[in-house]
């Protein structure tokens, strides 16, 4: 049976198609329509998934949204009801919406996928899965785990924030939720914009600061803000937050809480808020801690699998597997909106049909390499078409040897191999690497290539065979987890990803899982006696990781990245310059 999962009309749009449990192919919209966290109805990925797929929509047997409508409009009348006169702000701006589009996704949803096949998809085949168990649906079937306690922890779905679940062979069963508005989510989120950064895209921000910091607030949040209890449950106090009843995430009375006006975007991050975002961090860490002991008590298990938008803080996941309270962590590498187009196929067909579930080793995600790839042909094509100058190595071992003796000296280079990453994070398709021994690397990244806060640090990918030689245990092959930076004698610093604390938000590659990256570490190892290479998303600031070879060929010109690998095909930046020159030269 195949079924095409999708998310959309919120946040980072998605459409994933799977076949009996097995996911097939997964995107973001984002990555085709160049807008990052693209709400829009992933009409492209679908298109994209299809034509990959060499499939049509009639081909598909069920489509299924990632939550259900009507359940969230029940929450947001009842809010607007129960904040009501001072909502109705917020109430004008979000019932036409509403009653205009979102209460009648149904149809909606008909209508776009007509336009990419007309007819082929009849409301008979139409499903809606809740935005939780999508999110738990999306974790616990795509983990090594015949059983696992599940936790999914974000924003808002319907009317849970928080969900415990006990998953066992192809059954999902909710144990208990935590409602709106009490969310952690939404608490960091609200402290994310007083800090000055953009709501559902600025929380990693958030965590990249809080090392900067000491966490000398936690108290008092922990005081008046946000109260934990013994059970692992939360309560936030609202009168600090604006979401309910208002057009802000925060109310005055933050402000006058810590005595200081919210930072505006752009302007000079002080030493106060460094401290709140390491408070807020902290408390986050404690909240989400009693949330797993909780789970863990209640289910009896001690696999736990995590998703919503809360488990992609790494720092926090950390915390988990140092605690001792799981034996096994598994957390969705997509774990926000985007990966719940997945969990929503994923539980339909697991509660339609009666198999048996076997777990997929070393788990479902297969990497994350879920999108499209291009061949050496439609690869040639682009770079003709663009008059690049560039050189084809068939040979890998001879490509991999000069671009890791091009990383040697100090280049930075775009590398773009195989089918393209699913999730936030680049794993070595579209990524872009570096000398992590090079002191200044991480500021030459930030300034002239990503375009980005200094502060923010980079990740590492390392050889899995020599991780522990460099780093602590505990990575995986989703940069879902930090680990400490291992200093010893005899091997140099890797100043480039290492993060104020020592920390780094690690990637684990090994030859069967990634032939090409690995090949590259392993010529690059032979050069220079290290495994490790920075890996950041090939993109620059503002815009989504790039999708195929032209955005790789626009990226790689319009910044200031020096070398360019797609597939078998080495291009560099000098070369270009005294391309373009000469050309303008003769055309004088």
């Amino acid at each position: 049976m195949k079924i095409l999962g999708i998310s959309a009309w919120y946040h980072d749009s998605a459409a994933a198609f799977t076949e009996n449990g097995k996911i097939l192919f997964a995107a973001q919209e984002e990555r085709y329509t160049r807008r990052r966290h693209d709400a829009a109805f992933p009409a492209m990925a679908i298109s994209a998934g299809l034509k990959y797929l060499g499939l049509t929509l009639s081909d598909i047997d069920l489509v299924v949204y990632y939550e259900k409508p009507f359940l969230k409009f029940d929450r947001l009348l009842e809010n607007y009801f129960t904040t009501a006169p001072r909502g109705f702000a917020a109430f004008c701006k979000a019932m036409p919406v509403w009653l205009g589009e979102k209460l009648f996704i149904k149809n909606r949803i008909l209508r776009e996928l007509n336009r990419i096949e007309p007819g082929a998809i009849p409301v008979s085949k139409l499903r809606f899965a809740e935005h939780h168990l999508s999110h738990a649906a999306s974790a616990f079937y795509s983990s090594p785990f015949h059983d696992a306690a599940v936790l999914t922890v974000d924003g808002v779905g319907e009317w849970a924030t928080t969900t415990i679940s006990l998953g066992t062979g192809r059954h999902i069963k909710k144990l208990h939720e935590i409602r709106y508005p009490h969310s952690l989510g939404l608490f960091y989120s609200a402290f994310t914009a007083f800090l000055g950064f953009k709501v559902n895209s600025g929380e990693y921000k958030v965590m990249g600061l809080a090392p900067y910091g000491k966490p000398v607030y936690k108290q008092i949040i922990l005081e008046k803000v946000l109260h934990l209890r013994p059970d692992g449950s939360f309560q936030l106090q609202m009168q600090y937050f604006g979401y309910t009843d208002r057009l802000s995430m925060f109310t005055p009375q933050l402000e006058q809480l810590f005595g200081q006006k919210a930072r505006m975007p752009e302007t000079e991050l002080t030493a106060f808020h460094y401290d709140l975002a390491a408070s807020v961090q902290a408390v986050l860490e404690e909240a989400v801690l009693g949330l797993v002991r909780y789970a863990v008590n209640e289910t009896g298990n001690r696999n736990l699998c995590m998703a919503g938008g809360v488990a992609l803080n790494c720092v926090a996941n950390a915390r988990i597997r140092e605690s001792g309270l799981v034996d096994d962590l598994w957390v969705q590498p997509a774990a926000g909106d985007a990966g719940a187009a997945t969990g929503a196929a994923l539980a339909l067909w697991h509660s339609e049909q009666g198999e048996e579930r076997i777990p997929l080793k070393p788990d479902g995600m297969q990497y994350a390499a879920l999108g499209e790839a291009y061949n050496p042909q439609q690869t040639e094509t682009i770079l003709k078409q663009n008059q690049a100058v560039y050189t084809r190595i068939e040979n890998p071992a001879q490509l991999y040897q000069k671009v890791a003796t091009l990383l040697a000296e100090g280049l930075t280079a775009g590398w773009f191999q195989g089918r393209m990453e699913f999730g936030p994070r680049a794993l070595g398709q579209r990524s872009i690497l570096a000398d992590a021994r090079r002191e200044g690397m991480r500021e030459k990244l930030n300034a002239t290539v990503k375009n980005r806060e200094m502060f923010r640090p980079f990740a590492p990918v390392v050889m899995e065979e020599f991780s522990e030689e460099w780093f602590s245990a505990g990575a995986d092959r989703y940069m879902m987890q930090t680990v400490q930076v291992q200093k010893t004698t005899g091997k140099p610093d890797l100043p480039a990803i290492t993060h104020v604390d020592g920390s780094a938000r690690l990637q684990l590659v090994n030859e069967a899982a990634h032939p090409e990256l690995h090949g590259l570490l392993t010529a690059f190892h032979g050069l220079t006696g290290c495994p490790v290479l920075v890996n950041t998303s090939f993109n620059v600031r503002g815009e989504p990781l790039v999708e195929n070879p032209q955005q790789a060929w626009e990226c790689f010109m319009r910044s200031g990245l020096d070398v360019l690998c797609i597939g078998e095909f080495l291009l560099i930046k000098a070369q270009q310059t005294a391309a373009v020159a000469a050309k303008s030269f003769l055309a004088d």
